[in-house]
């Protein structure tokens, strides 16, 4: 317990150093059309709560960061780009890139998606696909983390319930390297989510939403000696949904599926609560927990049960929410649509009035 205190408290004062020096150190988030904040704000803190989720392994559990060198590594890697977007906005195909380089790093050292797991007693091995699968994977989910970073402590609320999960299944069948990196990580975001609660002093940035969700990957791929991949979906929810609904929604669109806009359930949701952005957050935080449950309960009766059939039932499932979710937030956006078009209209009519 002491040592989350310690990297809870390293993170939040390393955290509070990046505040202190944002400007020198060219961290600042300009607010856009798409930003819920109008004031410039210190960003980067990503810098400070992975940096002392790092220290904190290599002091408190030096055998795992020498042994598993390369996870680490690769980490570094990501944190590394994000950095560089934080302070001079790098492209997606260099982020991309660098990404797929740490997963490689991974796959050298034997650390990769192998199987897609056993549907109808078949063990669907991935054999030379498992390198572009798991880049495929690993750099997806991390995208996702990082797209649903949009309002005050939604990122690293979500993440926090996400570690949960996963450090619970890791104690579960005494996987060590799990409920460290979970639980350190957990920590870290403690310190730095005293500083981005609404109305946030800092934001994490590209440094802290890539590193965090190439973590929270890292951790998923570990997790499936024990889970179901179909698991995964239920227990990273939000972050996937998010993306799916978005994705689809612009290519149908006839729009690039990677086009930034005010479409992502955050966006949605924060107007469907008149701008609050702490029942918003605190909104999507208890969904993510609900379906992480669900997924905990899934990869129980995959493993408890006989019935084969549990997976695709699973998947279907899956698939089913991901078309609920879809009308939904699409019908949402679409009222939204109507009453903004109704007050503008309004609006114009009480000025010519006047006139």
């Amino acid at each position: 317990m002491i040592k989350l205190v310690l990297i809870a408290a390293l993170s939040y004062l390393s955290i509070k150093i990046i505040i202190k020096y944002a400007k020198k150190l060219k961290l600042l988030d300009i607010p856009n059309e798409r930003s819920h904040h109008d004031d410039i704000t210190p960003r980067g803190a990503g810098i400070g709560f992975v940096s002392a989720f790092l220290v904190g392994v290599a002091l408190f559990e030096f055998s795992l960061f020498t042994e598993y060198w390369f996870l680490f590594l690769s980490i570094l890697l990501v944190l590394s780009i994000g950095i560089l977007d934080d302070r001079h906005d790098a492209s997606p195909k260099m982020k991309f890139l660098v990404i797929f380089f740490a997963v490689f790093i991974m796959w050298i050292f034997d650390t990769s998606i192998d199987t897609l797991g056993i549907w109808f007693e078949y063990d669907l091995k991935l054999y030379w696909f498992a390198l572009p699968f798991t880049m495929f994977a690993l750099a997806g989910f991390t995208n996702a983390l990082n797209l649903i970073d949009g309002l005050d402590g939604l990122a690293a609320g979500v993440s926090i319930v996400i570690l949960m999960f996963f450090g619970f299944i890791g104690f579960e069948n005494g996987n060590h390297l799990m409920v460290v990196l979970s639980t350190f990580t957990i920590a870290a975001l403690a310190g730095f989510i005293l500083l981005n609660w609404n109305p946030a002093k800092v934001f994490m940035g590209d440094s802290g939403s890539l590193s965090l969700g190439f973590i929270i990957s890292v951790i998923a791929l570990l997790s499936l000696q024990y889970v179901h991949p179909v698991v995964i979906l239920y227990l990273a929810a939000v972050p996937v949904l998010d993306t799916l609904v978005v994705m689809v929604r612009r290519i149908r669109r006839g729009r690039s599926p990677f086009s930034p806009d005010k479409t992502h359930l955050h966006h949605i949701m924060v107007k469907f609560f008149e701008g609050n952005v702490k029942k918003t957050v605190i909104f999507l935080v208890m969904i993510q927990a609900i379906f992480s449950a669900i997924g905990y309960l899934i990869a129980d009766a995959i493993y408890s049960e006989v019935n084969t059939m549990m997976p695709l039932f699973a998947l279907v499932g899956f698939g089913i929410i991901f078309v609920v979710f879809y009308m939904i937030f699409t019908g949402i956006k679409k009222s939204q649509n109507i009453i903004d078009m109704i007050n503008e209209r309004k609006a114009d009519r009480s000025k010519y009035l006047k006139q």
